[in-house]
């Protein structure tokens, strides 16, 4: 699904959490209306963000086919059972043909294993109510319960990532950190627009700039604690929101803002928001915001959000 036709279930997102169950949904990113859009920004998934839902994010077309099959594996143990949104960029990704290379379905089953559900419906020796009324008795600790399902996710995630990866020769982390050892700047983002980042990292180093990329893959639930150690030792972060939380600041910036709270010497971060409603981001948008960073590290306070490639005048 995407967009409107995401919107359209908001209902029932929280239904599917609540009730435990393990349905992997890709999402493919599309702006919300008015005025009517059907083109690339986070506003549907990154508004669903608290519906109790895994999601993880995918900056091409191979990361998004693996990132199915690895949550389905996630969604379904037993210390989990809570259902996950693939997302991808729609258009840059899901309308452009590029290489993916596919398992055979044997492997594919084999990894992810039988279903076995702990409350089959069907079961007729074994009776069950699903989705009854509940009052404030009982509704309060069935929230807990949801909880603790999305806190087991990281150990089941680098479980089922380190078995993907021996079959696949590739890796998945929680996050992406491309040339971030050493680096004073560093751009955080998702999706598509980190295959362009990566480019201006490049291009940037080869001009000795120490700048770097942190891909986030998985944002619910998020890694606070590992993300705010990979760039502890910038002197600022730029963190690119493709969705507006009006009256707020950005989903991914809030996230990044409260990981790093508590740190004693931590980055200056700096919000920007971008590609609404698919409007273009290249290099050289990008390149601008790692050379606004300086600028932000000299005076030393988190400026204001801007806007890139927008017509203010």
């Amino acid at each position: 699904t995407s967009s409107a036709g995401l919107a359209l279930m908001w209902e029932i997102l929280y239904v599917a959490s609540s009730t435990r169950l393990p349905i992997v949904m890709p999402v493919v990113n599309r702006a919300l209306s008015a005025p009517i859009n059907i083109h690339c920004d986070h506003s549907d998934s990154m508004g669903a963000r608290d519906a109790g839902w895994l999601q993880l994010y995918s900056e091409d077309g191979q990361e998004a086919y693996d990132n199915v099959i690895l949550a389905l594996k996630i969604a379904e143990d037993k210390d989990v059972l809570l259902p996950a949104m693939v997302c991808l960029d729609g258009f840059i990704t899901s309308h452009s043909v590029e290489a993916v290379q596919l398992l055979d379905d044997r492997t594919v089953r084999r990894f992810i294993g039988a279903y076995k559900p702990a409350h089959p419906l069907l079961n007729v020796q074994k009776p069950v109510t699903v989705g009854p009324l509940d009052f404030f008795d009982y509704y309060f600790e069935h929230k807990r319960q949801q909880i603790e399902g999305m806190e087991n996710v990281f150990k089941v995630y680098k479980k089922a990532a380190n078995e993907l990866s021996k079959l696949t020769n590739r890796k998945y982390p929680l996050f992406e950190e491309y040339k971030t050892k050493d680096a004073e700047y560093i751009i955080i983002a998702l999706n598509s627009t980190c295959g362009t980042a990566k480019a201006v990292v490049d291009e940037m180093r080869k001009q000795k700039k120490k700048v770097g990329l942190l891909k986030i893959r998985l944002f619910r639930p998020f890694p606070k604690k590992e993300i705010a150690k990979a760039i502890e030792k910038a002197n600022v972060v730029a963190v690119l929101d493709r969705s507006a939380s009006f009256g707020s600041d950005g989903p991914v910036f809030l996230e990044v803002a409260n990981a790093i709270h508590d740190m004693k010497k931590k980055p200056i971060l700096a919000p920007y928001l971008y590609g609404l409603g698919g409007r273009e981001i290249g290099m050289a948008h990008i390149r601008q915001v790692f050379e606004e960073l300086p600028k932000v590290a000299r005076e030393k306070k988190t400026p204001a959000v801007k806007y890139i490639n927008l017509r203010e005048k």
